[in-house]
């Protein structure tokens, strides 16, 4: 089972995309944090509980 993704209200409030500078969406289901500019659509893992930022880490999801 997998663990429930727990982000901190101030480290959501900072983060944005590395790739666009947009805000991030979670999407609890695939444990990952998903840039909300549509153009960009990048969604990046969260392993461990920690976000991993970097672009050649993420997925399109486009």
């Amino acid at each position: 089972m997998a663990e429930t993704l727990e982000l901190s209200p101030e480290f959501m409030a900072i983060a944005a995309c590395p790739a666009c500078h947009a805000k991030f969406a979670v999407d609890y289901d695939q444990q990952e944090l998903v840039c909300t500019n549509n153009a960009c659509g990048l969604a990046y893992p969260v392993r461990d509980g920690i976000p991993v930022l970097l672009i050649d880490q993420a997925r399109s999801t486009q």
